[in-house]
Formats: C-alpha cells, structure tokens, sequence
C-alpha cells in the first residue's frame, strides 16, 4: 500500500461542480492500494497517518505533533494510480486492487482511522469519480509512505522460517553453551572498543 500524505491549510474534493467535502488545517491522504495488500498493510498505514509528526508543538517546535495530537482534519481521498508501474512511457495499473475488492477494503480503512480518532474529523472524497482534488500545501509538506512488503515466494518464506528458527534455539540454549559457541566463532572483542550499544534508540521507535 502506497499514500502520500501532504500537510495542508485547507483541501477539498469536487465532483464536477459538487463539493463532496473539505477541511481546514490537516493532512491530506492519498491512499494507493495493491492487489497484494491484506489487512496488516492497513493497520500499520492507519497508525502511521495518524501519528506522523508532521505538526508543530504550542512552543513552535517543528515535527513535534501529529494529526491527533493538534485535533486536526484528514481527508482522504482513494488513488489507484499510485500503484502505477510504467511500461516504457505508458502507465500500467495490474498491480492495483481491482474497484469490486479495493471499495471494501478502503472503507474498512476508513473505518479503523475513524475508530482510532475522532470520525467527525475523517472526510473522504468519492470512490470511483473522477474527482478534483484541491490541496494548499503548507510548506510545502509532502510525506510518501509504503507499507512494509511481506515475501510472497515461497523460497523467502522458508528461508526466513528457517532463520526464527535458528534464533529461537540460540535463545534456549544455556548461558555457558552460547557463550563457547560465540567465543568460538568470532575474536574476543577489544575492551576500549565501543560496541555501538549506547547508540541504540530502538526502544524509542515511534507507531
């Protein structure tokens, strides 16, 4: 799954000479589904959209606030032509899910961004219309966001099967038996070298 997301002052949809909707200061979303995505791509791009930092805090501080936390507006707006891949100078569109399955799937997505936050403050355009889509960038800010890929082929799959396993038994061995096994396979590490530990910030990984 695929979504630009832009900060804006203000966005709205029109469907000819119809507003469908709008919104004031927020982001705006333009969702790109695949052919290939399940419900775990929506839930890490639903948590992602809503708590990326894109806002500034009461203090000014810039990257600071998401969406929810300044009680701003998303507008979504469903864009199957993010899934696009080019053959030579034509854009070809097989890897986008089709409309009779992409619907479903992008109203449940709206549905959970609803369920997350406030749904007054969710907006959609309309699926399907050939839609006009009219964004005041504010900054400019644009964001472009994939859902993490999952391995399809069979041969990746088992070889990451093969590499849990692996770490699940050096898990359950004994202190004293991983300990030989590790000082058997690599040098004893130099004492005044830095190990690169004091870096580490993966506990501070956001949604």
């Amino acid at each position: 799954m695929r979504a630009i997301i832009q900060r804006v002052t203000k966005a709205r949809v029109t469907v000819g000479e119809e507003e469908v909707s709008s919104i004031g200061r927020g982001i705006c979303v333009l969702l790109g589904i695949s052919v290939d995505d399940t419900q775990r791509d929506a839930e890490y791009m639903v948590r992602k959209i809503l708590n990326l930092r894109l806002f500034e805090d009461e203090n000014g501080r810039a990257w600071a606030k998401s969406v929810v936390e300044r009680d701003l507006e998303v507008l979504c707006v469903s864009q199957f032509t993010l899934q696009c891949i080019l053959k030579g100078n034509k854009p070809d569109f097989h890897s986008a899910m089709p409309a009779e399955l992409a619907q479903p799937f992008y109203n449940s997505i709206l549905e959970s961004m609803r369920g997350a936050y406030k749904p007054e403050l969710i907006k959609d355009g309309k699926f399907g219309a050939y839609m006009q889509v009219h964004i005041q960038n504010d900054g400019p800010v644009t964001i472009e966001l994939t859902s993490p890929a999952c391995p399809t082929d069979p041969k990746q799959l088992s070889k990451l099967e093969k590499q849990q396993l692996r770490k699940e038994k050096t898990r359950s061995k004994g202190p004293s038996e991983s300990g030989r096994e590790k000082g058997s396979l690599r040098p004893r590490a130099d004492p005044s070298a830095s190990s690169g530990a004091e870096g580490d910030v993966s506990s501070d990984r956001e949604p």
